[in-house]
């Protein structure tokens, strides 16, 4: 089955700053299809986090395509917790190289662990797979990338994808 995995587009908060389930905006007008940097490939089911950078977006494409978006609250970015909406570089060395050093399962931040966002990914590639025909989860780069490090499709945990970009899968 094929899953196309779409970023959501720039959202509107400096680039310095880090969040992952703080529900930010995109910029003005990114919610529009049109200005997404390719077409997206066709779908036949849609999927997408909760969080509105994600969600406007895929309300969108689902009135021009005829498919009604699923919010699926696995599909949503990292929870970090104490670092949500704080510039990267106030926070706090110790607690970044503690989770550099167990990446998987460190939580300096209070939020979750790299392992519980592959649970969860997981479990939505389960389901994902039982359905017909190609998918689309308008997500987040995280969600990307632990798909990605899941299958061992693309770069693995180090596949990025840009802001507004689509990468296909096969699960």
């Amino acid at each position: 089955m094929e899953l196309i995995l779409l970023r959501h587009p720039v959202p509107a908060i400096a680039p310095d700053v880090c969040y992952g389930r703080t529900d930010i905006d995109l910029r003005p007008g990114l919610e529009d299809p049109a200005r997404l940097p390719a077409p997206v490939p066709p779908f036949a089911r849609l999927a997408t986090s909760p969080l509105s950078r994600c969600r406007l977006l895929a309300d969108r494409l689902g009135a021009e395509r005829g498919v009604r978006p699923r919010v699926d609250p696995r599909l949503s970015e990292m929870d970090f917790g104490g670092w949500e909406s704080r510039p990267w570089a106030e926070i706090n060395r110790a607690e970044l190289d503690a989770w550099a050093a167990d990446f998987e399962h460190a939580r300096p931040h209070g939020g979750e662990t790299v392992a519980e966002v592959r649970n969860r990914v997981a479990a939505a590639l389960r389901d994902a797979a039982t359905g017909e025909g190609p998918a689309l989860w308008v997500t987040h780069g995280g969600v990307a990338r632990a798909v990605c490090g899941i299958l061992g499709a693309h770069q693995g945990w180090d596949t990025r994808l840009g802001f507004g970009r689509t990468l296909s899968v096969t699960v």
